[in-house]
């Protein structure tokens, strides 16, 4: 069965609408966190099975809800000879930080492939732990939020030679503790239309955030960032832009102009991909002093919320704006009701502020411990046109900042020195090192890697990399000492 066009983020549209849909991007994917994990399959034929066939009546529900569709995204999104994708070779190992997949294609298409492709480290968490643990995986696997996500991992099992678990299936029991845990938040909130959902990427595949999104309408949370499910479901797709458009930009007002002056619709403007006290914010309010009227909102996502959120409001105050704010990001009931208290603290209104929920709903509701934030999963722009660009944000760990290029991974062969090196396109292995990008599976046994010295274990640049690591860091950041 062919893809939908629609199950993808709502936000994969208008930043398509507001960008460059037929330039050629870059990005990867990698795990930030987790230890040594396993490639279960052959990566480049799971993504071509992900590919949409867009249908007409697709494009006509896009236009009713505010996405409407311009002659480059319709032929981005159909140019499949285009795509090139680099990956680490079936039955590869990898760890923390390195790149398992590299995409190249039209910027529309390379960009809508996000939510579904972030599902594959489900596939891989399974697989990883099979070979680790087969104790540990009966237990991890023992039930299950529905058929399909069961049919994932057996697959996953038969692929990498173990062999099946019992695995129960309790669709039910999985829908009733994510009404539960949306019923809090609207109490907390005090009314569920300040609430929207923005879990695809945190679900294992779209049969188990259809049953999420089920869930939240029943508790009267009607908006979501799915577009697929708001179809089937009778709700609304909501999104604006990701740290992607920013970033092909290069600049958060530039961005943030572009997609006030291409789309008539309000825009969200997201702060943190480089600074956002620094850049973020100023960037947004002055286009909010621009056009007051509109409604435009700023979105914070990453690093001290709390500490940026009070100073939004002081600096919105002394400036004469009221944005509407939009929380994001680890939300959970807790931090909701602290941000609740804020919002009372400083006299904002509670129709200017809204709260948007991903794994909290649709992951930490699972009894199987595999989900996405467990070994952080990343879909990342690296390249737009010629540009290298990468994410900085606001975290203190360097690990949140994302990889600049067309990454390819080498791997340590002999020798001393880091177990792997993170290169660039076209650069010769450095001594000791072979491309494990693209290659043969060429790597020491599952055992042999998890006993390693755990000093041997590091991932780190090549120069060439590095190189324009510090570029961008300089570009973004001149006030910094080097």
């Amino acid at each position: 069965m062919a893809t939908s066009l629609l199950a993808t983020d709502g936000y994969k549209f208008s930043m398509a609408e507001a960008g460059w849909p037929l330039r050629k991007e870059t990005f990867y994917y990698a795990h930030r966190k987790g230890g040594l994990q396993l490639v279960p399959l052959d990566i480049p034929a799971f993504i071509r099975s992900l590919l949409p066939e867009p249908r007409p009546e697709d494009y006509e529900f896009l236009s009713r809800n505010d996405y409407e569709m311009g002659i480059g995204f319709k032929a981005a999104i159909q140019y499949k000879d285009r795509l090139v994708i680099r990956a680490l070779p079936r039955g590869a190992l990898f760890y923390p930080r390195e790149p398992v997949i590299t995409l190249t294609g039209p910027s529309a298409m390379v960009s809508w492939l996000e939510p579904l492709l972030i599902q594959l480290n489900f596939r891989i968490q399974v697989a990883t732990q099979a070979l680790a643990d087969r104790e540990e995986l009966a237990r991890a696997l023992a039930v299950v939020t529905c058929e399909e996500q069961k049919r994932i991992a057996l697959e996953t099992l038969d692929a990498v030679g173990v062999k099946a678990v019992p695995i129960r299936v309790d669709a039910e029991g999985y829908s009733r503790r994510v009404l539960a845990q949306v019923r809090e938040l609207a109490e907390i909130v005090e009314d569920p239309n300040r609430l929207f959902e923005v879990g695809l990427r945190a679900a294992t595949c779209l049969e188990q955030h259809e049953l999420a999104l089920r869930a939240c309408k029943e508790a009267g949370v009607l908006r979501t960032s799915n577009v697929e499910g708001a179809r089937k479901l009778g709700m609304v797709p909501v999104g604006t832009m990701g740290h992607e458009h920013i970033q092909r930009y290069g600049s958060d007002e530039a961005a943030f102009r572009a997609m006030r002056e291409r789309r008539p619709q309000r825009s969200s403007y997201l702060l943190d991909t480089y600074d956002t006290l620094a850049s973020g914010l100023p960037a947004a309010y002055r286009l909010l002093r621009e056009d007051p009227a509109r409604g435009d909102s700023i979105r914070f996502d990453s690093g001290n919320k709390k500490l940026q959120y009070l100073y939004a409001v002081t600096q919105a105050r002394d400036m004469g704006v009221r944005p509407v704010n939009i929380l994001e990001d680890g939300l959970d009931a807790q931090a909701t009701r602290e941000f609740e208290d804020l919002r009372r603290q400083v006299g904002w209104e509670p129709t200017a502020q809204f709260y948007g929920y991903g794994g909290h709903i649709v992951a930490r509701t699972m009894d199987c411990p595999f989900t996405r934030d467990r070994v952080a999963a990343v879909y990342k722009l690296s390249l737009s046109g010629h540009s290298p660009t990468m994410k900085f944000g606001n975290e203190a760990a360097e690990g949140k900042q994302s990889v600049p290029g067309s990454p390819v991974l080498f791997r340590r062969r002999h020798g001393t020195g880091p177990i792997g090196l993170i290169g660039q396109e076209g650069e010769p292995p450095p001594d000791g090192y072979f491309q494990l990008t693209d290659s043969e599976a060429e790597t020491p046994s599952f055992v042999a890697a998890q006993s390693a010295d755990p000093k041997d274990l590091r991932v780190a640049y090549t120069s060439a990399t590095q190189a324009l690591v510090d570029e961008l860091r300089r570009r973004h950041f001149p006030q910094e000492k080097r």
